[in-house]
């Protein structure tokens, strides 16, 4: 077991790992601040059921009316880590290619961000069909990914969804149907066609790497998409609909000499958290994949 470490190298590159999940994790908008855990392994959300108005009599008194506090109870269950042990030789004849902010950035890049993404929307897909939403599995195409995004839009609406702060998950290749469907012409001296769509009515279009867009996966050993899974193309999503947190994370990477594996670095990273779709909040979720 690790003893006292009085340099950890990975401490030095939290501010830059913070950094770089704003940056590269396409869910990160979806975080959820300041949540409250209960317990072990457990988030309370509360529901508050108020009954409506009634006429006002004149001759005195107000109408009573039903009060209920209730909590929706959420159980964390994403829990991972990985440890990594090189030889203190392996660091120096590589000419520290393996050196702890190597170790750090690539796990990051190439394991990390990467799950976190591919977790996040397969659970936000898997708890959308639990709680009785219905997928559009109808292909995509330039002439109608603008006509379900607008009836999308006009669901959310009549079913009082905030329109502050919607963002739209989708793949490279439906944004380029987005591109195809919305052109801009943007004069800047000489006329210059700009395709680029980063946003549609106040919306926030978010491309995801089509890997980590799909139905469901195998977190077996790193992730991979599970058997039978399906393309999740776009999402729309309004984050107050969801709760998406991390309760725990834990990156350490000990020098030789500061733990007792050997003549070493030891290289520890733990994440711990969760996302659930609130169930009352349905209608703030629209999801199209493949048939």
């Amino acid at each position: 077991m690790p003893t006292t470490n009085t340099v950890n190298y990975a401490i030095q590159f939290l501010r830059d790992l913070a950094q770089k999940y704003s940056r590269e994790l396409a869910t990160a908008g979806l975080t959820t601040q300041n949540v409250q855990f209960v317990g072990a392994n457990q988030i309370k959300i509360p529901y508050l059921v108020l009954a409506g108005y009634k006429d006002h009599a004149r001759t005195g008194g107000f109408n009573r009316q039903g009060a209920t506090n209730s909590f929706l109870t959420k159980t964390l269950s994403f829990d991972r880590d990985v440890e990594f042990y090189i030889d203190s030789m392996d660091v120096d004849e590589t000419n520290q290619a393996l050196a702890a902010a190597n170790i750090t950035n690539v796990f990051e890049e190439e394991h990390a961000i990467p799950e976190a993404d591919a977790y996040r929307l397969s659970k936000l897909y898997s708890d959308y069909v639990t709680l009785g939403g219905t997928p559009i599995t109808t292909a995509l195409t330039k002439d109608n990914v603008l006509s379900i995004f607008d009836g999308w839009m006009e669901e959310m609406d009549d079913a009082g969804v905030p329109q502050d702060g919607r963002q739209l998950y989708v793949t490279s290749a439906v944004q380029t149907l987005f591109k195809n469907s919305v052109t801009r012409l943007i004069q800047n001296g000489d006329a210059n066609l700009q395709r680029a769509v980063k946003a549609l009515d106040n919306v926030t279009m978010l491309p995801v790497p089509a890997g980590r867009m799909k139905t469901a996966f195998d977190f077996t050993d790193g992730f991979a998409p599970a058997v039978g899974a399906k393309d999740l193309n776009m999402m729309l999503v309004h984050p107050k609909s969801i709760i998406a947190c991390d309760k725990h994370s834990y990156i350490r990477l000990w020098a030789p000499g500061t733990h007792t594996d050997g003549d070493g670095y030891l290289y520890q990273n733990r994440k711990y958290g969760d996302l659930f779709l609130i169930d009352t909040r349905l209608p703030g979720v629209k999801i199209h994949k493949d048939a």
